[in-house]
């Protein structure tokens, strides 16, 4: 049995993602003309179902991709793909989905009048876990020095697309270093997030994370906690600009993600912050875990 298999629908067609499915002329693998999201099960519940979509949605408006399929459709096939990953790999397990929508084929060039239509391309696999021991130790990271976010007036971050360079170029260098994952700042030098998370900070006990002006995504994780799970574990939270001269005075650094909610940071090149199960991160990741666990109460009709 495969110890790591992805199950694909491309356009209504289930196979194995090491399977090809879509044209070369396909905008999303030519020029990263594509959006997406990530949903993750907790309970075995689509979380978050309607903020993923939302955030769909206005990524699509902003690239005047136009969405031909309504949430319902997307979820019955997340539904029968899911189904058939299920079938290949029985057992337990919460899920990873992520749903990619392209402008679709057509002619080669960058003119978006060549796109025929938006296709759509669901893949399932096993949600990433995070060790006992990484909760423990915390990530490792360091701050990109070749390569700054690009900026809002650009290609704005806000919109979750299929260019990822900046992105992947930034980890490239922090991994070269033996880091785990980078800290990417912006164009005035202000931290703007990792490589797939938004970054967040404790210091006195409260929450600090950068605000969306910073040029970062908008994380549901991110937006959640801001929203109420902070403060229902009893944590101040605040949208401020940091800077790396800051790090010395925070006493905690955390990366909030929809796959992997709070995870703990020991360290950013060298400076060292707290960890342990008394920490702001590790009560935050408790409070998403109580949240995530009622969110699935209140909606079974989003079992996987």
């Amino acid at each position: 049995m495969p110890t790591h298999y992805i199950q694909a629908n491309t356009g209504g067609r289930l196979h194995p993602a090491s399977e090809p499915s879509i044209s070369p002329l396909n905008r999303g693998f030519l020029y990263g003309d594509a959006i997406y999201e990530v949903w993750r099960t907790y309970h075995g519940i689509i979380f978050a179902w309607e903020e993923h979509w939302e955030r769909l949605r206005s990524s699509a408006l902003a690239l005047h991709i136009s969405l031909e399929f309504t949430p319902g459709q997307v979820l019955s096939e997340i539904r029968r793909t899911v189904a058939a990953y299920r079938a290949t790999v029985p057992g337990p397990g919460e899920l990873y989905i992520r749903l990619q929508i392209t402008r679709g084929a057509g002619p080669i060039g960058l003119d978006t009048a060549l796109a025929d239509k938006a296709d759509f391309l669901i893949l399932v696999q096993p949600c990433p876990e995070i060790s006992a021991e990484r909760l423990r130790a915390g990530l490792r990271l360091s701050v990109a020095t070749s390569l700054r976010r690009n900026p809002v007036l650009s290609l704005d971050p806000a919109w979750k697309t299929g260019n990822y360079l900046n992105n992947l170029l930034c980890l490239r260098e922090a991994r070269a270093r033996g880091f785990d994952d980078v800290v990417i700042l912006n164009f005035s030098g202000e931290v703007a997030e990792a490589s797939v998370s938004n970054i967040a900070f404790a210091k006195g006990g409260r929450l600090v994370t950068p605000p969306l002006s910073a040029g970062i995504l908008g994380g549901i994780t991110r937006r959640l906690i801001l929203g109420g799970i902070a403060a229902a574990a009893g944590i101040a939270a605040a949208e401020e600009p940091v800077r790396t001269g800051d790090f010395p005075s925070m006493d905690e650094c955390f990366l909030l993600s929809t796959t992997k909610d709070v995870v703990p940071v020991g360290e950013i090149d060298g400076i060292a912050f707290k960890l342990g199960p008394d920490s702001v991160a590790m009560r935050l990741k408790k409070g998403f875990a109580d949240a995530a666990a009622g969110y699935a109460s209140a909606h079974p009709d989003l079992a996987a």
